[in-house]
């Protein structure tokens, strides 16, 4: 899952304070289910917005509107007939659903209504944590089903480094070592002799230093 948090109110303020008409566009995914970006949260910055630019007595209207995906032409288009009425957009999708929004909206500008985290997972209401950096490369099969690059703070494939005590990282007291985990969980599973191979240097282009990625699939294309 993508995980996102809202903005402050006053950065997205600054950023719409000259428009007379915005549309606050939702998205029915990630940022749904970590309660930053879905049809609750476009009500509540909407209502805030407008109680703001009502006390600084402007008549701004602001519409709202959540959409299934954002990263997706198909619900995009949903909004064809509408977009044009709009000074801008204030999207509350990640990063992937802001761009994808631009581009198919490209004389209208839109801006983010959230800072796109990482991909992780909700460990309890309230509480979302890393687990993945898509690297393009998985060796989880290798590591218990632990992740190294965003486990371990320096994304060691071959740990755990010097620096961990007592089964935390040096970086703070509160981060468990990722090898450490990973450790714990070859034991639980009988496969230490998987932590006795040493992995090879890594191929990072699969990961930014490629530039962007794209996965083509020739067998669903159509």
């Amino acid at each position: 899952m993508i995980v996102a948090d809202k903005k402050p109110i006053e950065e997205i303020v600054e950023e719409v304070k000259d428009c007379d008409n915005i549309l606050i566009l939702g998205c029915n995914e990630c940022v749904t289910v970590c309660e930053a970006g879905g049809k609750k949260e476009v009500g509540i910055l909407a209502s805030a917005l407008r109680m703001y630019f009502l006390n600084q007595g402007k008549d701004m209207k602001i519409d709202e509107r959540t959409l299934e995906r954002q990263c997706d032409q198909e619900y995009l288009d949903e909004i064809r007939d509408i977009a044009d009425q709009y000074d801008a957009i204030v999207s509350l999708a990640c990063g992937v659903g802001v761009q994808f929004t631009a581009e198919q909206y490209h004389s209208i500008p839109i801006y983010p209504g959230v800072n796109t985290c990482f991909l992780g997972a909700t460990e309890e209401r309230g509480l979302w944590t890393e687990r993945c950096q898509a690297c393009g490369q998985c060796v989880l099969a290798r590591t218990g089903g632990i992740c190294p690059v965003s486990r371990c703070a320096k994304r060691l494939l071959n740990g755990p480094c010097g620096g961990s005590s007592n089964g935390m990282c040096e970086i703070s007291k509160e981060l468990a070592c990722g090898w450490q985990l990973i450790v714990n969980r070859l034991e639980a599973l009988d496969k230490m002799d998987d932590y006795e191979k040493i992995f090879p240097i890594k191929d990072w282009s699969t990961d930014r230093a490629g530039g962007p990625r794209k996965v083509v699939r020739e067998d669903v294309q159509i």
